[in-house]
């Protein structure tokens, strides 16, 4: 109450976000980012200072592309942006490109991808940067300006992310958070790595509220030697396979609790590659002397690299799925694209196991926090559990859609079964998310709003009405048990159709 009196709403907001251990005193650390705002001057982390650079070492030149945020994909657009001040998306419009185009690194600054000693199978995947959370621990704060100083192996993706914005988190505030990476392929000096990293941005600065943006994930793959000295090629992006990619919420208010605007858009581009091989820092000829990088008529020395032969490698498709399934292990089963789900029911005569959402199941964050039915609360209980896992893989083809994907099938006439399979969907759907079980043909046998699912396997198993949806007692979480009866019901609701 005194903090409040003395500051004021507004300014206790800002307080807070610096102080990280709510102990109503800021430290030096805590005070570190106004220092260097403030100054202009940013200190050199801990872990920069032991690193000391080698002077032959060799450098990697990376370039940075972006394209800003396509606007009118957020669904906030269809309404002009009514209701939404200027301030709250200033970030959003100002950000416009890259913070730094271009940055040249040390290639052992990359030895953080290389695997540890028990991971040196192909697909076999480990952990960069762990995740810390889980449906258990709840979620990071969103009252938050300033990243942490990165430490150990964040080093690197935050200086490599930096190139992009200036306040990168390393550390996304809901899981899955971290970074994943398996060997995709081996030579006898060198290796390729495939990495996914979970990470967002914060784009606005005191005295605006927050306002973060949290691509669906940062993917890609780094060739190096295996002493890390050298790096062949280095590639991060974030995919724009997808009609949306990023998720943004902006708080409103001057406090945790405070109302927060959630909406989903498109990004086209934003990639890091590296302009070709590191080169050594500094040229010796054959006598240890020192020589200039330049020939006598002034042209940069060209240097020839040795053709690598892999001796095991691995698509990069099963690659990246590996590091999906790191991520979500709900996605231990196959999650089919929408028209094709329903081609491999039909062939293999199983029912379709469908979840229509507004925002992503994967690529996280899907649907906003605050609704109970968002997909993350979703994906991170049932559809992880192993029963649920079992029954899915035994007698359904899953898949997983965004409702703008459906609508845009919907509209396309060209193909007349695959706009009625989207129409027979986008009947049942109530937002946020709708879990639906269907025939080959579409037809809807069974659906559940995840709202609705959440609220009854909160309720005692006595209060619940519908013996559909009752409490088994071989399983102790009761939503495990409740989404089992659900696909359980739809089995047998199909079985005159599927007998025919």
């Amino acid at each position: 109450e005194l903090a409040l009196k003395s500051l004021g709403n507004e300014g206790l907001f800002l307080f807070s976000s610096l102080d990280t251990n709510n102990d109503l005193y800021l430290s030096p650390e805590e005070f570190k980012p106004i220092a260097e705002k403030l100054t202009g001057v940013a200190p050199i982390s801990e872990f920069e200072e032991e690193e000391v650079p080698d002077p032959s070492g060799e450098t990697l030149s990376i370039v940075a592309k972006f394209q800003p945020l396509l606007m009118e994909t957020m669904t906030k657009s269809k309404d002009g942006f009514l209701g939404i001040s200027h301030v709250a998306l200033s970030g959003l419009r100002n950000w416009t490109a890259p913070a730094a185009p271009m940055s040249v690194l040390l290639a052992r600054q990359f030895k953080a991808f290389l695997p540890p000693k028990n991971k040196l199978d192909l697909g076999d995947p480990w952990w960069i940067i762990p995740s810390e959370l889980n449906i258990f621990t709840g979620y990071l704060s969103n009252n938050r300006f300033y990243p942490p100083p990165p430490k150990g192996k964040e080093v690197i993706i935050h200086k490599l992310l930096s190139m992009f914005h200036p306040r990168p988190f390393v550390k996304t505030r809901f899981a899955p958070q971290g970074a994943v990476a398996c060997i995709q392929a081996i030579s006898s000096f060198y290796y390729t790595i495939a990495f996914r990293i979970h990470a967002e941005f914060q784009l606005n600065e005191p005295p605006d509220f927050p306002f973060w943006f949290s691509p669906g994930q940062f993917t890609g793959h780094i060739i190096l030697s295996k002493d890390s000295s050298h790096v062949r090629e280095f590639k991060l992006f974030v995919p724009n396979n997808r009609s949306l990619n990023v998720d943004m919420e902006w708080l409103y208010g001057a406090s945790e609790s405070s109302n927060m605007e959630v909406d989903i858009g498109y990004l086209p581009q934003m990639e890091l590659e590296s302009t070709g091989p590191s080169i050594p820092a500094v040229i010796h000829d054959e006598n240890g002397n020192v020589i200039d990088s330049r020939d006598p008529s002034g042209e940069p020395i060209q240097f020839v690299f040795e053709e690598i032969t892999w001796q095991q490698e691995i698509p990069w498709e099963e690659a990246a799925q590996k590091l999906e399934v790191a991520m979500y292990p709900f996605k231990k089963i196959s999650y089919l694209p929408f028209t094709e789900a329903f081609e491999r029911a039909k062939a293999e005569k199983k029912l379709v196991h469908s979840i229509l959402l507004w925002g992503a199941l994967d690529d996280h964050p899907s649907v906003p926090f605050p609704l109970p039915g968002s997909g993350r609360t979703l994906r991170e209980t049932v559809l992880e559990s192993s029963p649920i896992l079992a029954l899915l893989n035994e007698s359904f083809i899953s898949s997983w859609s965004l409702v703008k994907e459906l609508e845009e099938l919907q509209s396309n006439r060209e193909n007349e079964f695959y706009s009625k399979l989207a129409d027979l969907h986008l009947e049942k759907y109530n937002f946020p998310v709708e879990m639906i079980i269907c025939l080959p043909n579409g037809t809807v046998i069974h659906h559940i709003n995840a709202n609705y699912f959440l609220d009854i396997t909160s309720m005692k198993p006595e209060d619940v009405e519908s013996s559909i949806f009752s409490f088994s007692t071989n399983f102790e979480d009761p939503s495990t048990a409740t989404y089992l009866q659900f696909l359980k019901e739809g089995l047998q609701r199909a079985k005159p159709y599927l007998q025919t």
